[in-house]
């Protein structure tokens, strides 16, 4: 629904004490001028800025004061401790809540399992309220302030969100800032010719400007959403719909839409919601001749929400849902005068990506190339590091990296669609092709991590591979997230398609439910469990690992093996992954080179828990082992 603000105190804060009218005093003076700064990149002119900067701030104001004053003290907390999500101890998980255990309430009462693994932030996948079905997996919002029916209440995700603090976890919600579901408040009345909410949306009466902008702009689900924009019969007119038909573009030009998000977020924020995905970012803003991705105003746009949140709940941060080009991410966590002021977290596509790559090929070259050619983020910001998530696996391997290592682009990700799908002879993975495009060859996988790694096949390094995986995000520093039942190596749902209204989306294949024992506990067939906490539990105690401390991926000797080194004032780690089958040799002076091992010093293997496994100057990695190498502790 639309936040009616007619009835709102003039000076909402008079009611409250005085230390927390100097506190709000002290956020404005503090990010005000950046709040500002962000406006003048998405307003025509000075005045109309500060103009909207005061009608922010006024929303920031009234948000403020109906915050919890234990929401109060968590924003005091982290005010004290603003690296408190790039902490070695942060560990993520990712579930869709009724397949996690059903309902909000339900999830509550599962937390042991997440907490026995060391998780400390949960991100639940989309359950604002949807359209009905279909509804792009809960992508396409009816309302913002309220969850789905069957998953509950807002009262039920104010008790989740204060019972995973509570536990030490912080909750993760979708925020879908480019479109809105047909069906939202602002889309109807739109349709009933509300001039205030046609503008809120891009409407044309014709084909002429759609036309216009289909010359540059990409399909993004060509076999069953062709085409940018939908005619709509109420309303008379081509709306603009990147996504689905019966998903509409939201114009972010018009300020009242900022507005509208603005109070949105801090109103989620009030309700316990920590850390919000911004889904879908990359397209918010829109302009003629370009694929209307990535624009410059996507990034003032968030500074300027960003800023609000600083203001009203700065316990919250921002992450990025920008599966872009690995050129154009860094800017998401802000570069140049947005440096540090966008988003908090980021997800690490590429390195999702190249991990599936090097286990696919057993080389890593290639990836370690392109990966070390990546911008270093803000010191003050964190990478979202994955080996599977809720999505396909696209293969956003560049032509320009492939031919880096004597590889042709298109040739490289056809192999790995081909052999994540199964078809390439001696493939160990069992996947199944997503939105495979003719015309380009380009094909996208679905499955479930066990599934891509080779357990379903029976492969007998397969386990190895799902532990591997989880070292190379666990070991890279950032927030590592784990996506439900990973961690006990669920395979492929073979009753995906059973649901009619995911029988056209085969992704419902890695989204299996939660196979909960009549004890509570999740079965672990594969004693995974026990490998992954190992890893969690050795993370947790490395401060080398802490995300303010940058990765660098090395040109690699021994091109079977991944290296990641950590330059950290306590000393150097150094990450070695075996990405093949057989025993690999590091050479020693890669370790001295790295800072370790100088004259004979020794070095420590932290997952081993003892002296790296060295023979002849060499270090020795069996099939598809990790060590995480630093000096002895003194």
């Amino acid at each position: 629904m639309t936040h009616d603000t007619s009835s709102a105190p003039r000076d909402p804060l008079a009611a409250l004490p005085e230390h927390r009218q100097r506190t709000f005093a002290a956020r404005v003076e503090r990010w005000r001028p950046d709040l500002v700064a962000a406006l003048t990149e998405v307003t025509p002119g000075p005045a109309e800025a500060e103009a909207l900067a005061e009608r922010l701030l006024a929303v920031a104001a009234r948000r403020f004061a109906e915050r919890d004053d234990d929401l109060h003290d968590l924003d005091e907390r982290r005010t004290l401790a603003p690296d408190w999500f790039q902490r070695p101890g942060m560990l993520g998980y990712a579930a869709y809540a009724d397949r996690y255990a059903g309902t909000l309430a339900g999830v509550g009462e599962r937390l042991d399992h997440l907490r026995d693994l060391g998780v400390t932030y949960l991100h639940l996948m989309p359950l604002l309220r949807p359209r009905p079905a279909p509804n792009d997996g809960g992508y396409a919002v009816m309302d913002y302030r309220s969850v789905r029916e069957d998953l509950g209440t807002m009262d039920d995700l104010r008790a989740l969100a204060a019972r995973l603090r509570e536990s030490g976890m912080s909750l993760c919600l979708d925020l879908v800032l480019n479109h809105v579901a047909r069906e939202h408040e602002w889309a109807a009345r739109a349709r009933a010719g509300e001039a205030a909410y046609l503008d809120y949306f891009h409407v044309y009466p014709d084909r002429t400007e759609p036309d216009r902008w289909e010359q540059t702009l990409p399909e993004v689900f060509p076999d069953f959403a062709p085409g940018s924009f939908s005619w709509d019969d109420e309303l008379d007119g081509w709306v603009w719909t990147t996504f689905n038909s019966w998903q509409w573009d939201l114009d972010w030009s018009n300020p009242a839409v900022l507005e509208e998000f603005a109070d949105i977020i801090c109103d989620l924020a009030n309700a316990g919601c920590e850390v919000f995905r911004l889904d879908a970012i990359a397209f918010t803003w829109k302009r003629l001749g370009t694929d209307c991705q990535n624009q410059p105003e996507v990034h003032a746009l968030t500074q300027a929400l960003r800023m609000v949140a600083r203001i009203a709940c700065p316990a919250v941060a921002f992450k990025a849902e920008a599966i872009v080009g690995p050129r154009d991410l860094v800017a998401y966590l802000g570069e140049g005068r947005h440096h540090g002021k966008v988003s908090d977290l980021a997800y690490h596509n590429a390195l999702m990506v190249h991990l599936w790559s090097m286990l696919a090929t057993g080389e890593t070259w290639m990836s370690s190339h392109a990966l070390a050619s990546l911008p270093t983020p803000p010191s003050s910001t964190a990478w979202i590091t994955y080996a599977r998530c809720h999505d396909d696996i696209g293969w956003a391997v560049s032509d320009e990296d492939a031919a880096a290592a004597g590889l042709e682009g298109f040739a490289h990700r056809r192999f790995l669609s081909d052999f994540y799908d199964g078809s390439f002879p001696g493939s160990w993975s069992r996947g199944l092709v997503f939105q495979a495009n003719p015309a380009t060859g380009d094909k996208r996988i679905s499955g479930s991590l066990a599934s891509l790694a080779g357990l379903e096949a029976g492969d007998p390094h397969a386990l190895d591979r799902v532990v591997l995986a989880h070292a190379v995000v666990l070991g890279f520093g950032g927030v590592p997230v784990i996506w439900m039942g990973d961690e006990v190596g669920l395979l492929n749902d073979p009753d995906w398609d059973a649901e009619p209204e995911h029988a056209d989306d085969n992704r419902w294949v890695h989204r299996p439910r939660m196979p909960w024992a009549a004890d509570g506990t999740v079965p672990d067939p594969h004693g995974l469990l026990p490998r992954l906490r190992h890893l969690v539990g050795v993370r947790r105690s490395l401060p080398h690992l802490h995300a303010a401390t940058p990765a660098e991926v090395l040109d690699p000797p021994d091109t079977g093996v991944f290296h990641v080194l950590r330059r950290h004032p306590e000393g150097s780690f150094l990450a070695l992954h075996n990405m093949t089958a057989v025993e690999r040799r590091v050479p020693w002076w890669l370790l001295e080179q790295a800072g370790l091992g100088r004259d004979g010093a020794p070095v420590h293997d932290h997952l081993a828990g003892g002296p790296v496994r060295a023979a002849d100057g060499h270090v020795l990695l069996a099939p598809y082992a990790v060590s995480w190498l630093t000096a002895p502790a003194r």
